[in-house]
């Protein structure tokens, strides 16, 4: 699998392949802790590592394990061992909660009585590496993936859902349970950041208390939904002001801001580094990668 993956990453960064939802990372050398949104995805270690850091919770991402992401979740991430003859190579295959919860009923997925966090490691089985290395040989007759890539998706679904971290899956697609109740109020967020966050309005859109809105989304996501917004607002003008070349202002004005200054601070403490700053050095670290 590792040989077939790397001819997807000829160099440093996120390559996507002939599968919208499979996408492989590459890095030659080991870096600095990020801010990072990950997504609900099913991701493998095939060289190298990161540690990944989930509130007090610290992950070494590394072969052998693979990582389930369960809802949006920001962590702080680095490449912790790579070598540009031994580069850190991962794959990632998104999916998307409707997706499972069409499986629920045909499993026996187990039950968690409450949410717990969105990201987890457990060691790779191989029933989960079967399904992930089939889809992997498929990128090459892409002629077959329309019809056979649904089908394997499905398969690795099914074991991740009847595996180690199936009840961690299960809670947040079962419709009305908890852990569902904390993904609806995450997706909100994602689509309304910019607004003004009333936390009495965002427990009521999901039907919850304000104290088990908190209790629970803190124990998903690490963060409270106050922190989760402003991590969101600092993650889309990092995204502007490197992508659309914003000035500082009109970035802060754009993901929620009044104040350019209160913004300035937010990011620097966010990202270490005040954002004209850290927008030379992600463009520096580009152009040389």
């Amino acid at each position: 699998m590792t040989a077939r993956i790397e001819r997807y990453a000829p160099g440093e960064g996120t390559h996507d392949t002939p599968w919208g939802s499979l996408t492989v990372f590459r890095a030659d050398s080991t870096s600095t802790p990020t801010c990072t949104l990950y997504e609900p995805s099913f991701g493998i270690a095939l060289r190298g590592a990161k540690q990944i850091v989930l509130g007090q919770e610290a992950l070494v991402f590394e072969p052998g394990r693979y990582l389930l992401t369960s809802v949006d979740v920001p962590v702080l991430a680095q490449v912790s061992r790579a070598a540009p003859d031994e580069p850190c190579l991962c794959l990632k295959i998104r999916f998307d909660l409707p997706r499972v919860r069409e499986l629920l009923p045909e499993v026996r997925a187990a039950r968690a009585s409450a949410p717990s966090r969105g990201i987890a490691l457990s060691p790779v089985t191989g029933d989960l590496l079967d399904p992930v290395l089939r889809l992997v040989r498929l990128l090459e007759t892409p002629q077959d993936l329309p019809v056979l890539g649904p089908l394997l998706e499905r398969e690795l679904l099914y074991r991740l859902l009847t595996g180690e971290q199936g009840a961690r899956l299960a809670q947040i697609a079962t419709a009305g349970s908890q852990g569902h109740q904390i993904t609806r109020a995450i997706q909100w967020l994602r689509e309304h950041y910019q607004r003004p966050l009333r936390i009495d309005d965002l427990a009521a859109q999901v039907n919850m208390s304000t104290s088990s809105l908190h209790h629970h989304f803190r124990a998903v996501t690490a963060v409270s939904p106050l922190q989760y917004q402003k991590q969101l607002r600092l993650q889309e003008a990092r995204r502007l002001l490197l992508s659309e070349r914003c000035d500082v202002a009109t970035a802060a004005h754009r993901v929620g801001y009044e104040s350019p200054s209160q913004f300035s601070r937010e990011y620097s403490r966010h990202f270490g580094a005040p954002p004209l700053r850290d927008v030379v050095r992600l463009r520096v670290e580009a152009s040389v990668a």
